[in-house]
Formats: C-alpha cells, structure tokens, sequence
C-alpha cells in the first residue's frame, strides 16, 4: 500500500509540474524542486518524457544536483551528465563520497572524463582516480574511501578527543578502523563499543578481529550475500596485502539487491535493466531488436524440424492440432526449473560440489511430472481422437520432453554461467529452443514411425 501510495503522489506531482510548465511558471516549479528529496527529484525525472527531463534539471538547485545524479538509473543519468560541461560536472561532484562520484562519472568516455578531473582539486582527483581503478561490479568499484581509522595503543580517551576535534563523521559511520602504522588492518570497533568503554581503556583491548574484510576483487553480488547473511551494516575493504583500502555501507548492498533483481527481470525479455522507459524511440528500437533477432534464429530453428515432418503433416491433420502441446509443456517446466536455478546461481547456493545431486534431483522431477502429465494428456487425447496409438505418441513425447527440460534447465544455466553468458538473459530463450526441438522432433519422429 505505501509503493502505491508513493506511485500516486509521484504522478500527482509531476501531473502539477507539467501543468506549471505548460503555463510558463518556472519560478513555482523552481520551488517545488527545493521542497523536495533528492532521491524524489530523481524519481520525477525518471518519469518524466526527454524534453520535460532536460527542463526540470535546469530547475532543480544546483547544490543538490551531484545527489540527484546519485539516485538515477544508469541511462537516465548518462544522458543528463552528457549535457553537462566538465566543470559544471567537476563542480556537482564535489563533497560527494568518492563510489558515488565513480558511478556519476563511470560512462564518460575517457577524454571528457580526464577533462573533468583537471577541474578538480588534488585531494578529490586522487579519490576518484582511486574508486575508478576497480572494476565496477567489485567491491573496489562499490567501495567509499571516506572512513575513519585509529590506531589500537591509544586509549578510548584519546580516540573520542580525536573524534571530536575531527568534528564531523563520513556519512553511515557506525565503526572505526584499527589499522598500524603501515595501513594493515587489524581489527575494528564500533562506536557502541567506544562510548562504552572506560576512558583509560587502550583500544586494542576492546576492538574486534578483523577476520570478516571484504577483499577489494570480491564481486559486488557476492558482497551482498555477506551482508545479507552476517546482518553487516558496513564492512571494510583490503587488498591483497590487507591494508584497508576502503568501506562498504548497506545503503550500497541495498542498491545492489535491486540492480540484480531488477536485472534478472528485465533480462528475461532481453533488456538492460537500466534502459530508460522514455528513451528516444530509435534507441529503444535498436536496443531491442538486437534480441529479437536473436529470437527469430531460435524460432526458425524450431520451425525446420516442423518441415522435417512436412510429409507426416500434409497425411494427418490431427498431428498438427497436437503438435504445439509438447514443446509448450516442456517449456513452461524447463523455465521453472532455470528460475530456480538462476536465483541459486545468484545467491551463491549452486557450485561444482552439489551441480550433479541437483541435475539428479530436476531429472526426478521431470520424470514423475512426465508420467503424470504424459497419462493425462495422453487419456485426454485418446478420448478426444478415438486414436490409442496417437495418445500413447503423445504421452511418450510429453515424458521424454518434461525429462529433458528438467536437465537442461540445469545444465543451460550452468553452462552459460561457465561462458560467462549471463544466464537471466539467454537461459529462458536456450532452454525454450531445447525444449521446442526436442519435443516436436520426438512427436513428430513418433508419429512418422508408427502413423504413416
């Protein structure tokens, strides 16, 4: 109920903000914009067609815009920053954490980019020199350098005198990092932990082992699971030699969560889970039919084994009435089974150690779903034709197929993984083509046989 809620003032908004612009009244709209959050401008952007978009971010108070460009998705926010002078962006950026500023500027090419750097400070320019030299879906690409570090042979004292004339804490700081002196990290403590400890009380007493760090290499996904399985709030971040390079906050595994789940669902119809819903029409074209083209393959191959069986066709109409009902049992079954299997891949639950118990258990699946369905429809089709070897065909290609479904909807999934071919994208439409020629090959092979 509160999405919906959310939804409808969203759209109540931008309803008053478009009635505003058609009537000229930019100082309202203006004022609007600075009664808002950043992340609620970003949301009225998001939903707003190009040319209403480009208005609104001339509108909006430039000292909120480096947030604002934060909070988009990816191609929303490529096509604002591409309008943008290198100072103006340098100028936006500035006081922003550093893994924000690397996802603002990420998607510049490399020119325009190094432009933007030279209007920086050094201070700024190191820190995102720094956060860019890490893949992006690491945890070097997602990690913030801003954090706080203390060392563990002074007193808690000392450390909260420290912390009071520093006078102001990276955002989400709930922990200290106790590093010595050649940055090696060896342990952390909270701040729960140092309000509550004794004055005179040495640091390296009460801190904590540092045994759970995040190395800098580790893949955003797989850091997310940590934090979904340790109830983390933060974590710090060391490379090879341990020395602590930087942190990651929840607010980060947050967005991570629903980039993937977003990108498992618009992945599935062949779309990048950033794509603007009101990119320009030609974008939004030739983005798609990359996959549909690839759709079209699929489909012809499919459609040749149907000619295969032209002859078997032409000689009982009967076959042709039928002949959908395989492939599209197998494939409906298949897809359950790569759902399931691509979320396990996502969260980590399927590996090289349990990769054949789980073949074996979908191929019991499918075969106890292909008996039952192989005797319903097979009954069905009996009493419907009048035809007994035409139903037990039937019910001999619906088990074959359920069969094979259940063990390619493992197999594709983890073979596409291997190939480093992201499985949400092309696991639906492998399997369905597996399912589709081996279903219409064995009816159609079957009924060849013993019908004509």
């Amino acid at each position: 109920m509160a999405d919906i809620f959310e939804q409808d003032q969203t759209h109540q908004t931008l309803q008053q903000v478009n009635q505003a612009l058609d009537r000229g009244m930019f100082v309202h709209v203006r004022r609007m914009l600075q009664d808002m959050e950043p992340e609620d401008i970003a949301h009225l952007l998001e939903a707003c067609p190009p040319k209403e978009r480009q208005v609104l971010w001339q509108l909006t108070d430039p000292e909120e815009q480096g947030e604002i460009l934060d909070e988009l998705s990816e191609d929303v926010k490529d096509g604002i920053v591409a309008m943008m002078a290198p100072e103006k962006l340098a100028a936006v950026t500035e006081g922003m954490e550093s893994d924000d500023v690397a996802y603002v500027l990420r998607s510049l090419p490399d020119s325009r980019f190094r432009e933007v750097l030279a209007q920086m400070d050094a201070a700024d320019r190191h820190r995102v020199e720094l956060a860019m030299a890490y893949p992006e879906e690491s945890a070097g690409g997602i990690m913030s350098t801003d954090f706080v570090t203390i060392r563990g042979d002074v007193t808690a004292d000392v450390v909260l005198r420290y912390l009071r004339m520093r006078g102001e804490l990276p955002e989400a700081t709930d922990t200290l990092y106790v590093v010595d002196e050649h940055n090696v990290l060896i342990g952390h403590l909270s701040l729960a932990t140092l309000i509550t400890t004794q004055p005179d009380v040495q640091i390296h007493e009460v801190m904590d082992d540092p045994d759970e760090a995040i190395n800098v290499e580790m893949d955003d996904s797989e850091v997310a699971n940590l934090f979904e399985r340790r109830n983390w709030l933060s974590a710090p971040v060391v490379d090879a030699g341990n020395q602590l390079v930087g942190r990651i906050t929840i607010d980060d595994v947050v967005d991570i969560i629903r980039e993937d789940a977003e990108h498992s669902m618009m992945s599935m119809a062949g779309m990048d889970d950033d794509e603007d819903t009101f990119a320009p029409v030609m974008k939004s074209a030739r983005r798609r039919s990359i996959w549909l083209g690839v759709n079209v393959l699929a489909a012809l191959a499919a459609a040749s084994v149907s000619n295969m069986f032209e002859d078997t066709l032409d000689k009982m109409a009967a076959i042709a009435v039928l002949m959908t009902i395989v492939p599209s049992m197998g494939g409906v079954a298949g897809n359950q089974t790569v759902a399931l299997v691509i979320r396990g891949l996502a969260v980590g639950h399927i590996g090289d150690s349990n990769t054949r118990w789980l073949l074996s258990k979908e191929a019991r699946v499918g075969l106890i779903n292909g008996l039952l369905w192989a005797g319903i429809i097979g009954g069905v089709v009996v009493l419907w034709k009048g035809n007994l070897m035409l139903g037990a065909i039937i019910a001999g290609a619906m088990l074959t197929n359920l069969l094979i479904a259940g063990i390619a909807g493992v197999g594709v999934p983890i073979i596409l993984k291997k190939l480093n071919v992201d499985p949400a994208l092309a696991g639906g439409m492998a399997l369905t083509t597996i399912t589709d020629i081996i279903g219409l090959s064995v009816f159609l092979g079957l009924a060849t046989v013993f019908l004509t």
